[in-house]
């Protein structure tokens, strides 16, 4: 592979960029968040990317420590990528830079791509306690682990094993939340998201 650009800079947010400044490296870590995934996951999930930049990055992370490349066993037998302890700890810098770009997110524009996990930073978030956390949208599904250690922190689609809480909101309530026009507590109160379950999480929820 060819040499990683770098800054040639001594200092350590130089440093980081050098990794993961390029462009597409941090939405890459987004999806991986959600746990191991497909190259034709990632590139469904990633619109605008073209497969040899997307390839071009996950050999660079695979490279730089961030990202694992593994065969599934049969009968999947297919190729997963996911993130290792390293690109774990990113967590905290999308969310701090999800947080900084909130007042950048305002209306949805015709031409912007939407998925519905999208929303899960800001919902990881806004939430406090430990548990997994199911959440419906027009959108689609998706479910939340809540202080989680070390990944995955969210996933597409209904928990396997079961929510400790379950929030139903419509698309404007949840857009609003990750704009940072919302509360989610004051969006429960008003009843624009509605708890089920009845887990200590579930009442947490309910009472904040």
């Amino acid at each position: 592979m060819p040499p990683r650009r770098s800054y040639d800079q001594y200092c350590s947010a130089a440093r980081a960029l050098d990794l993961v400044g390029d462009r597409w490296t941090l939405l890459i870590v987004r999806e991986l968040l959600a746990g191991p995934r497909r190259y034709t996951d990632l590139h469904a999930d990633l619109p605008g990317v073209s497969t040899d930049v997307l390839a071009s990055r996950l050999k660079d992370m695979e490279r730089d420590g961030l990202a694992t490349r593994r065969r599934l066993p049969p009968p999947g037998a297919a190729y997963v990528y996911e993130l290792t302890s390293r690109g774990h700890e990113l967590l905290p810098v999308l969310q701090a830079l999800g947080r900084w770009g909130e007042a950048e997110l305002g209306d949805r524009r015709p031409t912007d791509a939407v998925r519905a996990h999208w929303f899960a930073l800001p919902l990881l978030r806004a939430l406090e306690g430990e548990g997994t956390v199911e959440v419906h949208l027009e959108e689609g599904d998706f479910h939340l682990h809540v202080g989680a250690g070390n990944g995955p922190f969210y996933a597409d689609g209904l928990a396997p094993h079961g929510a400790d809480a379950r929030l139903t909101m419509d698309a404007e309530t949840c857009a609003a939340v990750a704009r940072g026009e919302l509360d989610l507590p004051a969006a429960i109160r008003d009843g624009r998201v509605t708890v089920t379950g009845d887990t200590t999480l579930a009442k947490s929820l309910h009472e904040a």
